[in-house]
């Protein structure tokens, strides 16, 4: 019994308690700090039929829109992640892009004309290009290696999908129907500032090591160049691009494409987005968790396939209970994007490359696939028709899935049965 309390008691246990306390504080945190950048990001494709009587938006604006804040956040990201690395630092980083991206999406409805609320959607970007490669550096550095996965897909794809894609249609739509869409973009600072504060008080720069790591090296910081020479840093910055595509260009016309095109009522539109954001939550953290077993690689082609349907259920679907059933089933994705902008990087380049792997792979991916996919889909549209914007994406989904298969496996347990598999053989 004695023997029982003192090792509960020891040096060692201590530290891996406080260790896994520490994991689900920050898992938390920075949960609600990256679900808040989604809802904000969202707010704008929700409230864009309520903008029509104000702004009048043609399909080809409304792309602009959602390109420009993909394009800053994109050189955003890029830069705050190679700076962080360059500092070791990511607290201030976050805490400052957390508050100015509720600032400025605030800003948003104060703008009166497409001009005004173009530079505001910009410099929301630039704050929130910072959120992703910060948080995520953070919760690697404190996740476990049998939690890393189901971490990341939490923070990264559950958040969002919660927040951006479940309590955003609901809340946005409801202040604009009974307070204006102005107001709906006012409220966005709150939780921002709250969230920013939570981080400033409880955030650790560095998480307490549990005792297995107490003693581990400080690792090298390689070079940028060394970083995009390795193959799954170059697949995944291939993937993000085409992937990019399929969500933000889905994400962006669906809700327009639901009113104007089905003719689906505000509330029944309102609705089937609801649903794609059940989806976001029960995929985003699913995904990743099955991969932590079966791997990463056929995880995000098995995933990826699903998401293919995912646009043309909602040009070939009617009815909007059908329809989103269907997006439940098939609206897979974001639980694919931590698989490859922030797992597989992971679980590839040394630690001390972490911040500036993940910066780039969500850069390039924002530049290519979140500032030019939309735009080229709004283009498009007005010249085709809005189905177009959904072939499209669908097409992005489908270029994924191929460009998966050349992946290198990393997740830790495939990798020990493999090399348990090969060692029995011999």
């Amino acid at each position: 019994m004695t023997d029982t309390k003192t090792s509960t008691r020891s040096p060692g246990a201590v530290a891996d308690r406080e260790a896994k306390r520490y994991e689900n504080r920050l898992l938390l945190i920075l949960f609600l700090a990256f679900g808040f950048v989604f809802f904000d990001r969202q707010a704008l494709a929700f409230l864009a039929p309520y903008m029509d009587k104000d702004f009048g938006l043609s399909n080809g604006q409304l792309g602009t829109l959602s390109g420009v804040l993909a394009l800053t956040w994109a050189v955003a990201g890029m830069f705050a992640g190679r700076l962080s690395d360059k500092l070791g630092r990511r607290k201030p980083i976050l805490i400052g892009a957390v508050v100015l991206f509720s600032v400025f999406s605030s800003a948003s409805g104060l703008m009166a004309g497409f001009g005004g609320l173009l530079a505001a959607r910009a410099l929301m970007g630039t704050a929130e290009g910072a959120v992703l490669p910060m948080a995520q550096s953070l919760m690697v550095e404190a996740s476990r290696e049998s939690r890393r996965g189901l971490n990341m897909g939490l923070l990264q794809g559950s958040s969002a999908g919660l927040l951006g894609g479940i309590v955003a249609p609901v809340v946005v739509v409801w202040f604009a129907e009974n307070h204006g869409w102005q107001t709906a973009f006012y409220v966005t600072i709150v939780p921002g500032l709250v969230i920013a504060a939570l981080i400033a008080k409880l955030v650790r720069e560095k998480p307490p090591a549990p005792a297995a790591a107490a003693a581990a090296p400080a690792l090298p910081k390689p070079a940028l160049k060394d970083v995009l020479k390795l193959r799954n840093v170059l697949v995944c910055m291939l993937i993000a691009c085409f992937y990019l595509t399929w969500f933000v260009t889905l994400i962006t016309f669906t809700p327009t494409y639901l009113t104007d095109v089905k003719g689906f009522a505000p509330g029944t539109m309102s609705g089937v987005m609801t649903c794609l954001g059940v989806a976001w939550v029960l995929w985003g953290f699913a995904t990743p968790a099955i991969s932590d077993r079966i791997g990463r690689k056929p995880a995000l082609i098995g995933f990826t396939t699903l998401a293919v349907f995912c646009p043309l259920s909602v040009v070939f679907v009617s009815s909007p209970t059908l329809l989103g059933v269907l997006m439940v089933l098939t609206y897979t994705g974001l639980g694919c994007f931590t698989l490859f902008m922030a797992t597989i990087p992971a679980e590839t380049v040394p630690a001390g490359a972490l911040a500036t792997a993940l910066g780039v792979i969500m850069g390039v991916g924002e530049l290519a696939g979140g500032f030019l996919g939309p735009m080229i889909s709004g283009w498009a549209s007005d010249l085709w028709g809005l189905q177009t914007a959904m072939f499209i994406a669908a097409g992005s989904a489908a270029i994924v899935v191929v460009l998966s298969f050349s992946l290198r496996e990393t997740a830790p347990a495939v990798l020990r049965r493999r090399a348990a598999a090969v060692q029995g053989a011999a």
